[in-house]
């Protein structure tokens, strides 16, 4: 039987979600529970996307084949029971069997945060220190033009290989509250590093070292040879999946 798994984690002691050889992964927590409660058969994990070191998930997705009988409510209690505590399973659901976690995905949403004002020792690892104060007007302005249909080359590392650098952005914006900016940005689908770089663009223009005319620019440029600094990891966070 085909389960949908909703689940969340705090990505600061992992080296990203994507199972790595000699390396603590949450691709790897979970199947290893996975697979002790489907009476010790290997058993696939096909999640919504992967996140990277550091990076975090209020409500990723995956879906998973059980072929023990096992209700919605007990897998999930049987997988909380056994996962470390810095993953947590919100939900499980029975779905059918062509459902996919990944091909059927309508829109994700991802949220960034960024402290402007104080360092926070105890936030360090869930809200960028950046530390510095920054425009933020001019990063609201310029945010929206990441909003339709682009091609994001520009916005991912040189080495990502694909037939397609596409992607719609359907709203982005960045709300401030106490010197915490909060990014949203919500799609059809993220590359890797994408939002970290789109970010990374962003706090140069609020440095007043590039403006909003310069996305443009990089967009069309579809090279990842811009000279902005990629965010830091700690300030991402996987927030919903929509199918």
């Amino acid at each position: 039987m085909r389960y949908l798994i909703k689940f969340s984690y705090d990505g600061t002691l992992f080296h990203g979600f994507e199972s790595q050889k000699g390396y603590r992964t949450i691709e790897d927590e979970m199947k290893k529970v996975l697979q002790y409660i489907n009476n010790s058969k290997n058993t696939k994990l096909v999640a919504s996307g992967r996140t990277d070191k550091g990076v975090h998930a209020l409500m990723q997705t995956a879906h998973v084949d059980i072929d023990v009988k096992i209700t919605e409510e007990k897998l999930k209690r049987a997988m909380n029971s056994l996962l470390p505590n810095d993953i947590h399973i919100i939900s499980t659901s029975v779905v059918p069997d062509d459902f996919h976690a990944r091909y059927m995905v309508k829109e994700k949403i991802y949220e960034y945060k960024l402290n402007m004002g104080e360092f926070n020792p105890i936030l360090r690892n869930y809200i960028y220190q950046f530390n510095k104060k920054l425009d933020v007007k001019a990063m609201q302005d310029a945010i929206k033009k990441f909003i339709g249909v682009h091609d994001f080359k520009s916005f991912t590392p040189n080495k990502d290989k694909r037939n397609s650098y596409v992607r719609e952005i359907y709203a982005a914006e960045i709300k401030e509250n106490n010197d915490i900016l909060t990014f949203t940005f919500r799609g059809n689908g993220f590359i890797k590093y994408q939002i970290r770089n789109m970010v990374g663009l962003l706090i140069q223009i609020g440095l007043h070292k590039k403006n909003q005319n310069d996305i443009e620019k990089i967009l069309n440029m579809k090279n990842r040879s811009a000279g902005y600094k990629t965010a830091h990891p700690e300030g991402l966070y996987l927030k919903e999946v929509k199918y």
